[in-house]
């Protein structure tokens, strides 16, 4: 079947990525002999803002409803005028208007590139519609508010639908990988809501006794990364936790360059690197695609293409593993150099 996916460029650094990521993921289908995708652009961000009056406009909510998937670079919301900066940020929106309630976050070391823990090889599985994370917690509105000029109060919510779900879907991937899965809480301290989270993870998982099964406190788990995060699979956890360690893992890994991510629900998924705008080099054409790149072979998986997505993730690592680099790590190909050398190694008989 031919895939209907939208292409929202973003801000930033992100239309020169996210072009990138389509010509990738253009190549990696021909290569496998699968339909090619129809593209949607459709406009977002601050371009939007100056073409629509908003940063997603209705037109681009109402198309993504009909298309099966798509790209969504990254936002520079906080350079916003102020009536938008109020307002949902794109990818907030996208995640609580769709539930796309799962967010997959691989950390993986390159060959070659310097990453702080060789070897590293694990994701983060992230709970993407409540827990700690206001603008989420709530039907309208947020869960941010303040009873007097001197009190701003948050609500964390945890739900025993939205943990089970998160839960099983984290299991069914370390079945698919090395069969470890990690629980992340912080349930010494806060026992009713992510001590909720602790208990649920674990009566799932109880459900699946080919894994191995662990939980660490938030704090540790950081700790343990850095000293030896290749020991670890599959990490499950709320919202806020999940983004913060994400991040880290991306590091850790190399870089954010190279940190992918979809935002997943049952029937559509949002391809998105976990990296963000970085306005201080766009237009340079020094941007490293890779995540994006790797976000979009995730959707593709997701998708069922795994065989073209398999030879885009291949592609990356080998033009990565033969010194084609952006600066990042420690290169000095630029945005478009480097997407071509992918191109190039796709096309190059297996």
């Amino acid at each position: 079947m031919t895939y209907r996916l939208g292409v929202l460029d973003g801000d930033g650094i992100g239309p020169e990525i996210v072009p990138a990521a389509v010509r990738v993921l253009d190549a990696g289908l021909a290569a496998a002999g699968a339909e090619p995708v129809e593209w949607v652009p459709l406009p977002v961000g601050a371009a939007a803002i100056e073409t629509h009056g908003s940063a997603l406009p209705d037109l681009t909510v109402e198309t993504l409803d009909k298309l099966d998937g798509w790209l969504l670079g990254p936002h520079d919301s906080a350079s916003y005028p102020a009536e938008h900066r109020a307002r949902l940020n794109p990818s907030g929106f996208l995640r609580k208007h769709f539930d796309l309630f799962a967010n997959i976050r691989p950390a993986r070391a390159f060959e070659g590139t310097p990453a702080l823990v060789p070897g590293l090889d694990l994701v983060v599985v992230r709970e993407n519609t409540e827990g700690f994370y206001a603008d989420r917690s709530t039907y309208r509105g947020t869960g941010e508010f303040m009873p007097t000029k001197d009190v701003a109060i948050a609500m964390g919510i945890f739900t025993r639908p939205a943990i089970e779900r998160i839960a099983r879907q984290a299991c069914e991937l370390a079945l698919r990988r090395s069969r470890h899965l990690t629980i992340v809480h912080k349930a010494n301290v806060l026992r009713t809501t992510t001590g909720f989270f602790l208990e649920i993870c674990r009566e799932v998982a109880a459900d699946y006794p080919q894994l191995e099964v662990d939980d660490f406190h938030i704090d540790a788990m950081t700790v343990h990364l850095v000293r030896h995060g290749a020991d670890f699979d599959v990490l499950v956890t709320e919202n806020m936790f999940g983004d913060i360690l994400s991040d880290l893992t991306g590091e850790l890994a190399g870089s954010l360059g190279i940190a992918p991510s979809i935002n997943a629900s049952y029937d559509r998924a949002m391809a998105q690197a976990a990296h963000g705008s970085a306005p201080d080099i766009a237009g340079r054409g020094l941007a490293n695609p890779t995540a994006m790149i790797a976000s979009g072979a995730m959707l593709l998986d997701w998708l069922g293409s795994r065989d073209a997505a398999d030879r885009v993730e291949q592609a990356l690592r080998t033009t990565v593993a033969r010194g084609t680099r952006t600066a990042d790590l420690g290169g000095t190909a630029g945005t478009t150099a480097f997407t071509d050398a992918v191109v190039a190694t796709i096309g190059e008989p297996t």
